[in-house]
């Protein structure tokens, strides 16, 4: 239980740093920030692992985390943007 709460408040500071550093128009509020966190640490770590810089069981660590909630973040503009623009027939 206390590493999920653990999870849960990194990912809110990953999150809330990656919409800081990346400021705009988003969505959500406090929980989709805190999925956002969550979710760039899980693609830190997964692309960690693949690169070699962690090995199985390894957390990927705040600035990683930051990091994946900004490609994330990103990903979601250009889909945002991409999905705005086309025309429905």
């Amino acid at each position: 239980m206390l590493s999920f709460i653990w999870m849960c408040v990194i990912g809110l500071v990953a999150g809330a740093l990656a919409k800081f550093i990346m400021p705009g128009k988003d969505p959500g509020g406090l929980i989709i920030t805190m999925l956002l966190g969550i979710a760039g640490s899980i693609l830190a770590g997964f692309l960690g692992r693949a690169i070699g810089w962690y090995q199985e069981g390894d957390g990927s660590g705040l600035l990683m985390s930051v990091l994946g909630a900004i490609v994330l973040l990103a990903a979601y503009r250009m889909f945002k943007k991409n999905s705005a623009g086309a025309v429905v027939k």
